[in-house]
This record gives C-alpha cells, sequence and structure tokens, in this order.
C-alpha cells in the first residue's frame, strides 16, 4: 500500500519518537513544578523552545506551544483581534509599535467595528475563527477572493486594510491545491499599513522558508512534519497584545494556559530541526517527481485538470479534477489499485459539500466534486509513473462503471 496522503498526516520520524521517549517515562515531570523532576521538565521545555526559534528566525519568547495547527490558528487570529478590541478600551493594554488600530473615540460617535481580513481558500480553523470574531464580537470580517491558481493579490490586500483592521490571515501555501503565495508582496503591504500579519503555515513547513517571511504570527503543526498529532507552534511577536484563548494557569508566559506538552515539544523541535535541514534537496527532488507525475496523469487523462498554480506550488502537492467521474470514487478505486490519498483537506472529509477552495478558484460545485489531491513526503524517492497509471485506470474504471 501506498501512502500519499502526507498533507493530512504524516509518520512519526523514529528519530523524533527517540526524543521524545525519555519524557513519556522517567522524565515525566510537569515543567511548572517547583522540584527536581519538575525543573527537567522545564529545562527540556526550554531546550525545545529555543531550538524552534533558531529554525523560524524569532526569539525564544515569541514561541507559543500549542496543542496543533488549528489551537495555533485560533489563537493568532482570535487573539489579535480580541487583544486589538480591548486595547480600544484601554489604551494601556498597548505594548509595541503602534498599528493601524484606531484607538481614539469621538464622543457621541460609535467606533466601526473591529475588522479582520483573510482569504476564501483558507483552512477551516482560519475560516471558523473569523466567523466566530463576526457572530459573537460583531466584528467585520472580509474575505479577500482569488484568481483561478488560488493566488491572493497584494492590490486587493492593500484595497481591503482599513483604519480599524485588527489582523491579516492568510495561508503560506494553500492546503487543498498547494498555491505558495507571493508573501513577500503581501508582508509588504501589511508592513506599510502597520497591521499584524498572521501567516497560516501548517502545510508550507518542511518545503518552504520560514525565516525572512515578513509574518508577525506564523502558525506550523507537528503532525505535519514528522512529529505526532498534539503539538504544534504560534511564533508571535511578544510585544503584540495577543489575548489568550484558554484560561487557567498562565503558562506560555500567560498566552496559552494548560500544562506543557514537553514530550511532544520535544519532538517537534527535532522534526523542524530535521526538516529544515533537509528542506532545500527534498523539495528539489520531490518537486522534480511531482512534476513528471501531474505531466504523465495530465497524458494519460485526457479531461484531467491540473488545479492550483501551475509552478508555484507545494513541492510535495498535485491535485487534479476529473471531470465525469466522482472523486470519491475514483479514490475507491485507487484504494484497490494499493495507493492511498484523498479528495482535500481531511478536515473536511465526509462533507457532501464541494471543496470551497475549488469553488473560490472558479471550478463549478459538479467538476470541483472530482478533485483528488495527492501529497507526497519529503523523503519520497521512488518513480511515480506507476502511481499515474493507477490514477488512469482508477478514473477509466469509474467512468465505464467497471
Amino acid at each position: 500500500m501506498l501512502y500519499l496522503d502526507h498533507a493530512a498526516t504524516t509518520p512519526v520520524r523514529p528519530e523524533v519518537l527517540e526524543a521524545m521517549l525519555p519524557y513519556l517515562t522517567d522524565q515525566f515531570g510537569n515543567p511548572s513544578s517547583h522540584h527536581t523532576v519538575g525543573e527537567a521538565a522545564a529545562s527540556a521545555l526550554a531546550d525545545a523552545r529555543a531550538r524552534v526559534a533558531d529554525v523560524l528566525g524569532v526569539r525564544a519568547s515569541d514561541v507559543v506551544f500549542t496543542s496543533g495547527g488549528t489551537e495555533a490558528d485560533n489563537l493568532a487570529i482570535k487573539g489579535l483581534a480580541i487583544g486589538a478590541l480591548l486595547r480600544r478600551r484601554d489604551p494601556r493594554r498597548a505594548l509595541g509599535t503602534p498599528s493601524a488600530l484606531n484607538t481614539s473615540s469621538t464622543a457621541g460617535m460609535a467606533e466601526p467595528p473591529v475588522h479582520v481580513i483573510t482569504t476564501a481558500i483558507e483552512h477551516e480553523a482560519v475560516l471558523a475563527s473569523c466567523d466566530y470574531l463576526e457572530r459573537v464580537h460583531g466584528m467585520a470580517v472580509t474575505r479577500l477572493a482569488v484568481d483561478a491558481t488560488g493566488t491572493v493579490s497584494p492590490d486587493n490586500l492593500a484595497a481591503a486594510i482599513r483604519p480599524e483592521t485588527a489582523v491579516v490571515s492568510i495561508g503560506y501555501a494553500n492546503n487543498e491545491v498547494g498555491t505558495v503565495q507571493d508573501v513577500a508582496a503581501l508582508s509588504a503591504v501589511t508592513a506599510a499599513a502597520r497591521v499584524p500579519l498572521h501567516l497560516d503555515a501548517v502545510q508550507a513547513a518542511g518545503w518552504l522558508p520560514l525565516r525572512g517571511t515578513g509574518a508577525d504570527a506564523l502558525s506550523i503543526a507537528g503532525h505535519k512534519l514528522g512529529a505526532p498529532a498534539g503539538i504544534g507552534v504560534l511564533a508571535v511577536g511578544s510585544r503584540l497584545p495577543l489575548e489568550p484563548v484558554l484560561h487557567g494557569g498562565g503558562q506560555e508566559r500567560d498566552r496559552r494556559s494548560g500544562t506543557e506538552n514537553v514530550a511532544g515539544a520535544v519532538g517537534l523541535a527535532v522534526a523542524l530541526e530535521r526538516a529544515e535541514a533537509e528542506r532545500a534537496e527534498a523539495s528539489a527532488r520531490v518537486g522534480a517527481l511531482r512534476d513528471r507525475f501531474a505531466r504523465r496523469v495530465l497524458s494519460l487523462v485526457p479531461t484531467a485538470r491540473l488545479t492550483g498554480h501551475p509552478t508555484r506550488r507545494l513541492p510535495g502537492t498535485a491535485s487534479f479534477t476529473f471531470a465525469g467521474t466522482s472523486g470519491e470514487a475514483v479514490l475507491l478505486e485507487l484504494e484497490r489499485r494499493g495507493v492511498v490519498t484523498s479528495s482535500g483537506s481531511a478536515c473536511a472529509a465526509g462533507s457532501d459539500e464541494p471543496s470551497h477552495v475549488l469553488l473560490a478558484c472558479g471550478i463549478d460545485p459538479a467538476t470541483a466534486q472530482t478533485a483528488v489531491r495527492f501529497t507526497f513526503a519529503h523523503g519520497h524517492t521512488a518513480d511515480l509513473d506507476p502511481v499515474a497509471d493507477a490514477v488512469a485506470a482508477a478514473v477509466a474504471a469509474v467512468r465505464s462503471g467497471a
């Protein structure tokens, strides 16, 4: 069985498991405990934080360990937006450089609502966080359109920013079609407007540079990199007014309460270091295999369409639509032939609705429901021609009703 759904999750790397094991067994302390066992755990946590910070090019104090990418996205968007709302009420909460947010008010005049910007193709963790702010806190949300390749226009972003914009949240690389955004241009827009930029880098980590993106906040998830599920990071400027989403004992410098997952943090640090060390070689190798695979699929299945940007895409992602089929039926036929993959985001699996990402790219609903996504491991080396042949056979079987 060949697993080609690495955008959903990855196996734990042996060296990650080895590094974690002591903190799951004899070195099991709570890092908040003031005794030798707890202090050993606190030391391991601090070391993991410093190592993650080094890969990301941020200060250790900027690293907030979370339970994964979803929590990191929630904390970035809700935390910065609600922090801006509270700063309106008490400008003394402002901790860092001034932003474009208007914190003053004129007597007798209501202020416009706090404003958040995202795009129409984001992961559900981002979109649901924005929906929450709109529904519960009365904030205004702008969801930027994308072009047919899933690309966000910097000009459209610039036009959408308002004096009351509190945060812009954009995916570095899309989880379904793999399109990579021009983060240099987008971050230049937000920097000029002095508005914090949050990049969801869950899919980008290990494939794309994480330093020098221009982001003020950046999310990653361990299980996309060879660490286990249940650990993630939000790297966020420690002087930005970030309101916690989880309340309790004040861990993570009062930004994320809850006993820290020391073993997970250690594993994430190792996985991130290894992924970064291998990134350039892996991206070139897997990208070449991906390109050959895509060309072969398109030649064998004339009605196939490659979705996302044709060149500015994640090296490990190839996503297609197969008009006149059912994506789920193609997946079943592929599994019969020993290939396991998916139709898109695992977080939307089981939904009868077509992908919101593909719809935003202008693909009609019927065609969107024929989507199949192939995502490859950082360590993939095998020729993918047999997989392309299996795709052609699966599509033919579905169309023939066999």
